[in-house]
């Protein structure tokens, strides 16, 4: 089993377990955040490539990089827990979190030299924070169980998928909320908390984070799951996992259709280690490290490092033929708590349906 799916089939941290009680009582420092060590606060779906650059900067630096993984709206939710007393010193996470961590003062804004050739609209002006790896939002499917592959939202609905469908939840998980900003988009408002209604007799229930679903898809508990496109493919091609990523579309006479979801990376306020945090945000945005993204599946953050190499040209393929819609962040953040109420109240409602489904311990 590789690194990355050890995290994924060994979900527990998804939960993110409460810090020892004991431990904190006796002002024992835990691990993970050791004297002499620079902690990561980060969305699941990275783990390869921080397995394949971080030994490199571990020795170079001489400091260790000790990583918690969750959903990107749950490392958010941690790091704004731990406000007053900050535990984790760099922090990547998907909009519209990374965003709401700037709004809420997580933040250090802090203008890495390696930030200059990230586009102006893939960052914050102030260096709260910026792209680090460029992805897209995509669903998934067992191509060994689903043989009609859907097209269209509305086949979603089809009974074939009763009971097949899962999706993440939309307060703990940017994948989740991308299932909201999508239809929204496509449809208008009113008419997606419709269209989701409907698909909710499908749903089996809902995940806290969203990388747990390629692992259930594989095992045939369900048969349709949200994710993203670098994720889904590093998890088919690394993972041994059976998924198939793919695009739907608002009706038959349209294309499929998604939006850029970046992982962004930034500095937490009054972290720990802000000097390693620091140098460990400029690795991170080096062109060495850059140039490893393509093999992760991923798309560079930064323009003057080129999408290539095999898994680049599997990207490419993959969103051919995909149209492209851009997304204004700061519209999602003045509608999600509306959103993430209504999806509970009028999606859920008193369904009693698992919505923060992790894997068992």
């Amino acid at each position: 089993m590789n690194h990355r799916n050890s995290h994924r089939a060994g979900f527990a941290r998804k939960a993110l377990p409460m810090l020892a009680a004991a431990a904190m009582l006796q002002g024992v420092a835990l691990s993970a955040h050791a004297a002499g060590a620079v902690v990561l606060y980060t969305a699941d779906g990275l783990e390869n490539l921080y397995r394949d650059v971080l030994p490199a900067f571990e020795k170079q630096e001489g400091v260790k990089v000790n990583i918690v993984t969750a959903g990107s709206g749950e490392v958010v939710n941690r790091a704004n827990v731990e406000k007053d007393a900050p535990k984790a010193d760099v922090i990547v996470t998907l909009p519209p979190f990374i965003q709401q961590a700037q709004q809420s003062g997580l933040l250090q804004p802090y203008q890495s030299v390696n930030y200059k050739n990230v586009p102006a609209i893939a960052k914050a002006t102030d260096g709260s924070w910026a792209t680090f790896v460029n992805n897209y939002f995509s669903f998934a499917i067992n191509p060994e169980v689903v043989k009609t592959q859907p097209k269209t939202f509305a086949d979603l609905l089809h009974p074939d998928y009763s009971g097949k469908v899962a999706y993440s939840n939309p307060a703990t998980a940017g994948d989740g909320m991308a299932v909201i900003i999508l239809t929204t988009s496509l449809m208008g408002e009113d008419k997606a908390f419709d269209y989701l209604k409907k698909l909710e007799q499908s749903a089996k229930f809902h995940t806290k984070g969203t990388g747990y679903l390629d692992v259930l898809l594989s095992r045939n508990e369900i048969s349709v799951a949200n994710g993203d496109l670098q994720m889904d493919l590093d998890d088919a091609a690394n993972g041994g996992l059976s998924l198939k990523p793919i695009f739907l579309a608002a009706d038959a006479n349209s294309h499929p259709t998604t939006f850029q979801l970046p992982y962004a990376i930034g500095l937490i306020k009054n972290g720990p280690n802000q000097a390693a945090g620091k140098k460990l945000i400029d690795y991170l945005m080096s062109t060495d490290v850059q140039a490893k993204v393509p093999d992760i599946f991923g798309i560079p953050g930064r323009t003057d490092v080129a999408l290539t190499g095999k898994n680049g040209e599997v990207v490419k393929q993959a969103i051919q033929g995909v149209k492209l819609i851009p997304v204004d962040w700061n519209q999602v953040m003045a509608k999600k708590a509306g959103w993430t109420t209504r999806w509970k109240n009028e999606v859920i409602g008193s369904s009693g349906k698992q919505v923060e489904v992790v894997k068992p311990q």
